[in-house]
């Protein structure tokens, strides 16, 4: 600004017609031309490589991060599947895991309900075996007392001594021919 200014006022000391932005100044455009051209030069020759191996550096970096970033993204994916193949395959397991213990728990159910009721006929049949040798006993004390009471009648009817041991084989032999006739 301050230059524009300076020629401004050098244009309107010198006579010459006056300085507008508009006005077209030859020589002030010669040397920017040339001004312009030996900078355009030294960036060419200095500046440009620079920024040419800059960029061109950037350009590498970017396209190793892209490298990278697809590797990750390929590696996520591959840990993604094998995790989804664990996670099924533990499922899997679990499942014939569990299977399997319903199918030993059922064993083993049967297992428990055939003994019990194995145990359920041992016991019901010494039951009956109880129960059938105490009505042995019992029909047996009955004949028993059946034999006494019949000598006891036999001796007081005939009023006789007899023999108890021999009175006794006697009644229980009668006894067991009217047993054989039932």
């Amino acid at each position: 600004m301050p230059v524009l200014l300076l020629r401004l006022q050098e244009a309107t000391a010198g006579g010459e017609a006056a300085f507008t932005p508009f006005s077209i100044n030859t020589g002030l455009i010669f040397w920017t031309i040339v001004v312009f051209l030996i900078l355009l030069g030294l960036l060419w020759r200095l500046g440009w490589p620079a920024i040419l191996k800059s960029v061109e550096e950037r350009e590498r970096r970017i396209q190793q991060q892209l490298d990278e970033a697809e590797r990750a993204r390929a590696e996520a994916q591959r840990l993604l599947e094998e995790h989804r193949r664990l996670a099924a395959s533990a499922k899997a397991e679990a499942q014939e895991l569990i299977a399997n213990a319903k199918a030993i728990a059922d064993k083993e159910r049967a297992t428990l309900l055939a003994k019990a009721r194995e145990e359920y006929e041992d016991l019901l049949a010494r039951a009956r075996k109880d129960i059938e040798e105490e009505r042995e006993k019992a029909i047996l004390a009955l004949r028993r007392e059946a034999v006494d009471l019949s000598i006891a009648a036999a001796s007081k009817l005939l009023e006789a001594q007899l023999d108890n041991e021999a009175n006794r084989r006697l009644v229980t032999e009668y006894l067991a021919t009217l047993e054989e006739r039932r």
